[in-house]
């Protein structure tokens, strides 16, 4: 059960909450909502995935990175259009869903618990990388959303962040990374409208993230210690990173499904260059 901002946590029953994994998924575009598309179709039956619908959902965003970890705690977050360039049609929509001013504070206990240093902001909404999956999965907008910021660390303090926030899966919440799994945006703009296969560095980058989160298959769970490393031990990291905020919401679900067996939910590439891949920690 989620405690209330004032309560102190509880262990919640066994029988009233179904575990919940921890899900890495690939945002795309802003105007994945208004498009076709494979991963358009998989995001939209995300729900059906999990094995009960959760109390809430703890969303990581590419696009809100703080100088510290920080929660938002507001009660109705705004629909953030943090871009420009796209159809009219995109700047009108909003995405209502509830805040969960209680799932915040459980995230900045836990956190603090870590020794983690935490900051709440009460007037942050949700931006395209939060309300793009969540819009397609859960159009209602009736689960209720807090948002966590990505920090200035490297991938081991994205790795740690996650960890401390791993017990909110039995608590019966989401915990949704969203990033890329690539993101180089000057090779995609360069590539567009070119067609052909997938670069051989994207797939070079994206088998070495598959064999080590995939570490797991035996119930080891993936192997931390080389995403910790992903800037040296992954080939053309740079090339497929040039900054790498896309890629740290992965290292927050890695840390969070940490002992849990990963796997592969969906996999795409657009523009040859933008792997648009999902993994999530049952």
């Amino acid at each position: 059960m989620i405690p209330s901002a004032h309560s102190a946590p509880s262990a919640p029953s066994a029988r009233s909450v179904s575990r919940q994994p921890v899900l890495f998924v690939s945002h795309g575009a802003p105007d994945m909502v208004l498009r076709s598309g494979a991963t358009r179709d998989f995001l939209s039956g995300l729900a059906g995935l999990l094995p009960a619908p959760p109390r809430a959902v703890l969303v990581i965003s590419a696009h809100w990175r703080a100088s510290v970890a920080t929660v938002a705690t507001a009660t109705a977050p705004a629909t953030i259009h943090d871009f420009y360039g796209f159809p009219e049609a995109l700047y009108r929509l909003r995405y209502k869903a509830p805040g969960a001013p209680a799932l915040a504070a459980r995230a900045r206990d836990l956190l603090l618990g870590a020794g983690l240093a935490v900051a709440e902001d009460a007037g942050r909404g949700l931006d395209h990388g939060a309300w793009t999956p969540l819009m397609l999965a859960w159009p209602a907008a009736d689960l209720p959303v807090a948002a966590l910021s990505l920090v200035p660390g490297d991938a081991a303090a994205h790795l740690t962040i996650g960890r401390a926030l791993a017990p909110l899966s039995d608590d019966g919440v989401l915990i949704l990374a969203s990033g890329s799994l690539t993101h180089d945006l000057r090779g995609f703009f360069a590539q567009r409208g070119t067609g052909g296969a997938e670069a051989g560095y994207v797939t070079a980058f994206a088998g070495w993230v598959d064999g080590v989160l995939a570490d797991g298959d035996e119930g080891a769970g993936s192997d931390l210690t080389a995403l910790a490393d992903w800037w040296r031990l992954a080939p053309h990291a740079a090339c497929n990173h040039p900054t790498d905020e896309h890629l740290m919401p992965l290292m927050v679900a890695a840390g969070a499904g940490a002992g849990r067996v990963p796997r592969r939910l969906h996999s795409a590439v657009e523009g040859r260059v933008l792997r648009l891949d999902a993994w999530g920690w049952f």
